[in-house]
């Protein structure tokens, strides 16, 4: 089964999939195994850990292709890639599109943000128009039954953050659209509500994912609650690299003031990179 595959297999589930997000390949492996099913390379976290800097589109498309490459070599669960505004024109989404999947991610998703974009939960977005966010999607869904005729497969994940500059109204419309042009998964960005939450769910046809950002403007809602609502996927975006962040810093500290915090021992460290396996094998 190829990722696509599996990961249309758990859209089909009657459960809200919780998605924690990685940012390289060591993050992507601790995910898999503790148990997740799939998971998401987030833009924030992966422009950080790669050239720590923020999500304003500053990695290129070569450089987010390269550190997705990374991550599915070193795990065999789903992942879906963060396209972003697919870098450039129609013919550029698609050969996004097709970089991705070339990749081995079994998703990739595509926004309506004006380049260049931003992280959802931070002010000073905007979205390009209707017209050219249904250029990018139609674009994306090309691309996906073009591999399809060849033997490969791909999610579209289409995003709008319309919300933020025009209201709810426009995204649910804007989102629809990309359902009707072949979207396989949809994702309203920032809902500021649970009743907001619950009109995108209960007005968008297929999976829909919720971005839940520690802090961010969409409520941080339990699972239950949001498989209630709705939506088919969590996604965590910020969670490990917070708290990644935070254990580095206080290391770090403890360090510099001569102490030794407590830490992963070295032999379960080795055993999570795979240098037990290594030398069995």
């Amino acid at each position: 089964m190829n990722q696509a595959t599996a990961l249309r297999a758990l859209l089909t589930q009657d459960k809200c999939h919780v998605m924690p997000c990685c940012f390289a390949a060591l993050s992507a492996k601790l995910i898999a195994q503790e148990g997740f099913e799939l998971t998401f390379m987030s833009g924030f976290a992966a422009s950080a850990a790669r050239i720590g800097a923020p999500d304003l589109g500053l990695m290129s498309y070569g450089e987010v292709v390269d550190q997705a490459r990374n991550i599915t070599d070193a795990i065999s669960i789903p992942l879906i890639g963060d396209g972003d505004t697919g870098y450039g024109n129609a013919m550029n989404v698609r050969r996004t599109v097709a970089g991705f999947a070339k990749a081995g991610c079994a998703s990739i998703m595509i926004e309506d943000q004006l380049a260049p974009k931003r992280c959802g939960h931070t002010p000073g977005k905007a979205v390009v128009s209707r017209d050219e966010a249904y250029d990018r999607i139609r674009a994306a869904v090309d691309e996906r039954e073009a591999l399809r005729e060849q033997g490969g497969d791909v999610l579209i994940l289409a995003r709008t953050d319309a919300r933020h500059e025009h209201g709810l109204s426009e995204a649910i419309d804007r989102a629809t659209a990309f359902a009707e042009l072949g979207a396989d998964i949809l994702f309203v960005e920032a809902p500021r509500s649970e009743a907001e939450m619950r009109a995108v769910c209960s007005s968008l046809p297929g999976p829909k994912m919720a971005n839940i950002v520690e802090g961010g403007e969409t409520p941080d809602l339990p699972n239950a609650a949001l498989q209630d609502i709705g939506y088919s996927i969590a996604a965590y975006p910020l969670s490990l690299m917070a708290s990644a962040m935070q254990a580095m810093v206080t290391t770090l500290r403890s360090m510099r003031d001569a102490g030794r915090p407590d830490q992963m021992a070295f032999g379960e460290l080795r055993r999570r990179i795979g240098f037990d396996t290594y030398y069995e094998s």
